[in-house]
């Protein structure tokens, strides 16, 4: 194996490792952990919310009907008063209409007493709701500053990737295939370090020492590899 594709190999490693850590920090960008943690308030308010206005709007059809009902028992009240108050009745006619007008004035009270009951209930879940959008308005807001930043972050995070992609292209032009194909297996095993140099009779990959028969056996491999980890030396 010749010397200097060994050479390039190390620094097409030293590429990929730089691209390795601008991809973890693409995926760990601390902004992202405040997004989703924004991301999930939203989605439990929406929750909070969907249910809180099936409520709201529940009693406001309850209000509407009980006022629609009042309405017209009020109307049908005053018609009947009217008939009382002109006379013009036996007594008994006149004693069966005051009943009446009595009865319909107790139902006008019950629905008005049902009306407030309802609207007790409804204001301060209204005025819950209300807090809640509000809230979920905010959080939205965050999300959306916060993606802005991360895009921003990805933008020159990707540009600073495709460089280095472009340089390991260049650098790997030289390698030989099989060389690559072997480099590429060993980096998705060990932890992306393919590649190391043989100092003092170190591997560079896991950091043993060789000894000078391990050595020996090492170089007689094409391409060189530590007898330890397997790794691709540079001798």
């Amino acid at each position: 194996m010749e010397i200097p594709a060994l050479a390039d190999l190390l620094d097409v490693q030293e590429l990929d490792l730089e691209i390795d850590r601008l991809l973890h920090r693409r995926a760990t960008l601390p902004e992202l952990e405040r997004y989703r943690a924004a991301q999930e308030q939203i989605d439990a308010l929406d929750e909070q919310i969907s249910k809180l206005s099936d409520e709201v709007r529940q009693l406001e059809l309850s209000v509407d009907k009980a006022e629609g009902e009042l309405e017209m028992l009020e109307t049908k009240l005053q018609e009947q008063e009217t008939r009382l108050f002109a006379g013009g009745m036996s007594a008994r006619e006149t004693e069966n209409m005051r009943l009446e007008v009595q009865a319909l004035r107790n139902q006008q009270g019950t629905y008005e007493e049902r009306i407030l009951g309802l609207l007790d209930e409804l204001d301060p879940k209204r005025e819950e709701l209300e807090r809640l959008q509000k809230e979920r308005q905010a959080l939205a807001e965050e999300k959306d500053s916060l993606e802005a930043v991360i895009s921003a972050e990805w933008r020159q995070i990707d540009n600073e990737i495709a460089r280095k992609e472009e340089r390991k292209r260049e650098a790997l032009a030289p390698i030989p295939d099989d060389l690559v194909e072997l480099y590429e297996k060993l980096r998705e095993t060990k932890e992306g370090v393919a590649v190391g140099r043989l100092e003092h009779d170190t591997c560079g990959g896991c950091h043993i020492r060789l000894s000078p028969a391990e050595v020996a056996e090492a170089k007689e491999s094409d391409p060189p590899r530590c007898v330890h980890c397997r790794r691709i030396l540079i001798i």
